[in-house]
């Protein structure tokens, strides 16, 4: 069973900024802190290039409405967990799908019920008596 969800172009998904990019003359804006950047509210994305199923480019949108392209950031799947450095704590920028995005991937590998032979030959036997 998969849990890779094909990204494409256009596709909203969150992402977590690093250090740098709240720091500086073009800092994005938003409620994380420098310290742990990627703890914070995600910040508004869409899919502008994909490079695979792990690796986009996208637009940012911050949390004052200004827009960053941020190219070939990481695209966490699920069970994926974000690259950390030697203290442990989250290394670089980041994006992950929306939880209801991962509740739908879900959703579409569950097997389809089949009904069982005792099920279709009681309806059936039900529709003829009713008639």
């Amino acid at each position: 069973m998969s849990n890779i969800i094909k990204p494409t172009v256009g596709r909203k998904v969150w992402y977590r900024p690093c250090k740098d990019d709240l720091i500086g003359l073009g800092a994005m804006a938003c409620s994380a802190t420098q310290d742990e950047p990627a703890q914070g509210q995600p910040l508004d994305a869409t899919i502008i290039a994909v490079w695979g199923d792990r690796m986009v480019n996208v637009l940012v949108t911050d949390v004052m409405g200004k827009q960053f392209p941020v190219l070939s950031v990481d695209l966490l799947q699920a069970g994926d967990e974000p690259r950390k450095d030697v203290d442990g704590k989250i290394a670089g920028r980041y994006v992950e799908w929306m939880p209801y995005q991962q509740g739908q991937a879900a959703k579409a590998e569950l097997p389809a019920i089949q009904p069982s032979a005792d099920a279709l030959s009681a309806s059936a036997g039900f529709a003829r008596t009713a008639s």
